[in-house]
């Protein structure tokens, strides 16, 4: 329940400006997450989220900027439990996900910046992901497949 929690808070900070706790624990709640302020503040922590001014100067969630290999314990845990099987078409990679996960997945991909991807975009359960080219899709495909592993 913790992990697709997370999974979800991460879907929610990157698409919505979420500026409070109770904010959070809104969209949480209208997610069927019943969920207290208490918890979001440890979930808070867990993920490492920071605050991060907007255009407009108001402060929001956002992931916290990870080291130098870009790749969190957290956004590892999240393609780990979301991740179910991957296919290329050339420079496309196609991954399958659990049910409902496969914006948090993507999110956490996004967030370990590989220069190899282009760009993503998620459904429900696929990602597509536009990779710079044939011999690149198969790289990321080992890398993904040794984070799962």
């Amino acid at each position: 329940m913790k992990v697709n929690r997370h999974a979800k808070i991460l879907e929610l900070i990157n698409k919505y400006q979420i500026e409070t706790q109770e904010e959070l624990a809104e969209y949480l709640n209208m997610e069927g997450f019943k969920v207290t302020q208490a918890t979001v503040s440890r979930d808070i922590r867990d993920l490492r989220l920071t605050k991060v001014p907007d255009e407009e100067g108001k402060q929001h969630y956002a992931p916290h900027q990870a080291s130098d290999s870009g790749m969190s314990e957290k956004y590892i845990r999240v393609l780990r439990e979301g991740f179910l099987s991957m296919d290329m078409a050339q420079n496309i990679l196609v991954i399958k996900t659990v049910s409902g996960m496969a914006s948090a997945v993507c999110a956490a991909l996004d967030a370990m910046k590989w220069n190899e991807i282009v760009g993503s975009i998620a459904g429900d359960d696929t990602i597509m992901c536009a990779i710079r080219s044939v011999d690149d899709t198969v790289g990321v495909m080992d890398k993904i497949s040794r984070i799962v592993s």
